[in-house]
């Protein structure tokens, strides 16, 4: 089992699932998910690697915090977070609403992220996701971001259902162990846990518009693999093709929303070689 600590960054404390020595690689989960959506690929990353898997601001054991729930903000969490933990440079891993925090981070800090991996996610308007944004962004983000307290008040006391169907959809059917299940589920269950959840999509507009003034100015430099399944696809690697300098995409076949915990040894088949700088993936299961 990792080790959990708690760690004060910006003005929110971390839960964090410590593991492993080595190289550092931060991971950031998205929704509806926390640090223990990378269970399955922390111990074998941890052979050699410091993994590092922070709870986001608002989720899970994480501070609750009023504000901060921008890509720009999470990506100050994130760098933070390296800082205090005595790390001077990380491999950074980002899924869903961890994605965008993830590659800021690295366009910011090119110096502090030596790779960079993004997953199943797009980047705001940023071209190349058109095809995938033809009928509209997934119903859920007009929900979530509907007036303020709405998602909360009709979701109150039927957030395992509502989990549930996001873990169902986000592994084509499969679901996932019913210890991971639990933990997400208490994770997600109240109205200030709905709120903080809520409050990312809300903010995509902020998050979105920093991606765009972020690219305007720079190059991402970093070499960098853009990961799709079902949905998302080839999308995100679409969009980071005309500002990528060293890009290597993939997308996995058969393989659900929740790549770590649907798909985990064709995920480390993928990382670990790229980790390491190879970029010779191992065969894939």
């Amino acid at each position: 089992m990792p080790e959990l600590r708690r760690v004060p960054v910006n003005d929110v404390e971390l839960n964090v699932a410590l593991a492993g020595a080595g190289p550092a690689v931060l991971l950031l989960h998205g929704f509806p998910h926390t640090w223990e959506l990378w269970t399955d690929v922390m111990a074998e990353l941890a052979a050699d690697h410091r993994v590092i898997a922070p709870d986001l601001r608002g989720f899970g054991a994480s501070g609750r915090a009023a504000s901060g729930y921008d890509a720009g903000t999470l990506a100050e969490d994130a760098e933070a977070l390296l800082t205090a933990l005595g790390e001077s440079s990380a491999a950074v891993a980002g899924i869903d609403a961890g994605a965008a925090p993830a590659f800021l981070l690295a366009l910011r800090r090119p110096g502090l992220v030596r790779r960079l991996v993004v997953m199943e996610s797009v980047l705001g308007g940023l071209p190349g996701a058109e095809e995938f944004l033809a009928g509209g962004p997934p119903w859920w983000f007009g929900f979530h971001a509907a007036a303020p307290g709405l998602a909360e008040t009709v979701l109150e006391g039927h957030e395992d259902a509502y989990i549930d169907w996001f873990l169902r959809a986000g592994t084509l059917g499969d679901g996932v162990r019913p210890a991971i299940r639990d933990a997400f589920v208490r994770a997600y269950t109240g109205r200030e846990a709905l709120r903080c959840a809520f409050s990312y999509y809300r903010a995509l507009p902020e998050s979105a518009a920093q991606l765009e003034r972020a690219v305007s100015t720079a190059r991402l430099t970093v070499p960098t693999m853009a990961l799709g399944a079902k949905p998302v696809g080839a999308a995100l690697g679409r969009q980071l093709r005309p500002i990528a300098d060293d890009l290597t995409e993939h997308v996995l076949e058969d393989c659900g929303h929740i790549i770590p915990l649907h798909r985990p040894h064709a995920l480390l088949a993928l990382l670990r070689p790229f980790l390491d700088g190879d970029g010779v993936p191992a065969r894939l299961p």
